[in-house]
């Protein structure tokens, strides 16, 4: 099945929910790591590691906001209060903001530090502001900021998903599962 049904997310919406589920746990511990790691080679490969995945992650979001805007979103299930639909479509939003804004503020930080790189080693990323180390400092503020955020945002989603399964046993987590062979 590849399109959406009003019961379930087609299989393109659901490769692109897990890869990107993927690839933003593997970013977090990129981060993480590449900040808290000492000044050395390896330190810059995990940034250039960091920097590459972040693009491809904003790449990515781009083609899955197209996908889910000519697709019809499942409904949710009859028995959700007005608070839980209400949370679900807010925690939905922040989470595309922030893999957009994480990204580009990535992006700012590396064109304002005035950093050339390439993404993968293969395509150059331009820079989108000028050179000018406070706007750096700052933005990577917000940037680690954001992150923070993504992580908290993330748990209540895994949450909520693990909570709709277990508690509520309603098909919320299982339609996002891929389908299991007869």
């Amino acid at each position: 099945m590849l399109r959406n049904t009003p019961d379930s997310w087609g299989a393109p919406a659901k490769l692109f929910h897990w890869v990107m589920a993927a690839l933003i746990l593997a970013q977090i511990a990129l981060g993480v790591m590449a900040a808290n790691w000492r000044v050395s080679p390896t330190k810059l490969e995990l940034f250039f590691w960091h920097k590459s995945t972040g693009i491809l992650i904003l790449a990515l979001v781009a083609l899955r906001l197209a996908w889910r805007l000519a697709n019809p979103v499942p409904l949710l299930p009859s028995g959700m209060a007005a608070w839980e639909r209400a949370a679900a479509r807010l925690g939905h939003l922040f989470l595309y903001a922030l893999m957009i804004a994480l990204p580009v503020t990535g992006w700012i930080v590396n064109s304002a530090s005035n950093v050339p790189f390439r993404i993968f080693w293969l395509v150059p990323l331009p820079a989108i502001v000028a050179p000018d180390e406070p706007t750096a400092d700052f933005v990577a503020e917000v940037h680690g900021g954001l992150a923070a955020l993504l992580a908290l945002v993330l748990a209540a989603h895994i949450g909520a998903a693990l909570w709709h399964h277990f508690v509520k046993r309603d098909t919320v987590l299982e339609r996002m599962l891929p389908r299991r062979a007869p």
